[in-house]
């Protein structure tokens, strides 16, 4: 038996009353779950706790396999949310999370400072009072780090970063794939700035937009198969409003 707290990155219906969950344990990394009978009318587990970045804590009968499909045998809320499920904009930024945490994150073993990241973070997007706009990007900042691929600038005259290498330069590359002076900037910032302090750094939307498009690059550079994400387009519609 597996007893732990985790993250529901995703869930998918599987026949008529079931749910397949991908869920990040803090005690065994990601695996898949199945919660069978979940959505029948009197299911013991509440199928409103399969939505993305859900904090749970379950008990599942677990195989020691990467690739088995666990059977969930209890799961409740570990830390249910009062903001996130009702609010357009934070309820996005979750939606974003967790499809590049899906597209990202893939280690079947325990890594409890990631675990904790993702829980710090989730926290204070559902009880903050500070605006999020800039919140996306943190999170962005701070997952390349625990990815591996957060560098670290290594001269004050590196005004570009470069997209493809992950590195900081003085000029910028023959490739378009870089970050402007301006955006480097706001780079750097980002990944030194913590989560509570991040709404402090002056990003007008249509930078913010430019800088995030930039940052997916920057993903799909480095995370192999991380392809496209589609819920950017979500935020700047929720955001705008």
């Amino acid at each position: 038996m597996l007893k732990t707290r985790g993250i529901v990155f995703r869930s998918v219906k599987y026949g008529e009353t079931s749910v397949i969950a991908d869920i990040y344990t803090e005690e065994q990394g990601l695996h898949n779950f199945i919660a069978g009978g979940v959505r029948a009318p009197k299911s013991r587990m509440a199928y409103g706790l399969f939505q993305p970045m859900s904090i749970i804590e379950l008990v599942s009968y677990y195989k020691n396999d990467a690739k088995a499909l666990h059977r969930l045998k209890e799961v409740r809320a570990c830390v249910p949310f009062s903001a996130i499920p009702f609010d357009l904009k934070r309820g996005a930024v979750a939606l974003f999370m967790a499809e590049v945490c899906r597209k990202s994150i893939r280690e079947a073993e325990s890594n409890r400072e990631l675990f904790d990241y993702l829980l710090d973070n989730l926290l204070w997007l559902d009880q903050t009072q500070d605006p999020i706009a800039n919140l996306h990007l943190h999170f962005l900042a701070g997952l390349s780090a625990f990815l591996g691929f957060q560098p670290q600038q290594e001269h004050a005259a590196a005004a570009y970063f470069d997209l493809k290498e992950g590195t900081y330069m003085a000029y910028p590359p023959a490739h378009p794939h870089f970050l402007n002076e301006t955006q480097t900037q706001q780079w750097q910032l980002l990944t030194e700035l913590p989560v509570n302090s991040c709404h402090e750094l002056p990003i007008a939307r249509a930078e913010r937009k430019a800088l995030l498009q930039k940052l997916l690059q920057f993903y799909q550079f480095h995370v192999p198969d991380f392809g496209e994400v589609n819920t950017p387009g979500i935020l700047e519609l929720v955001m705008e409003g």
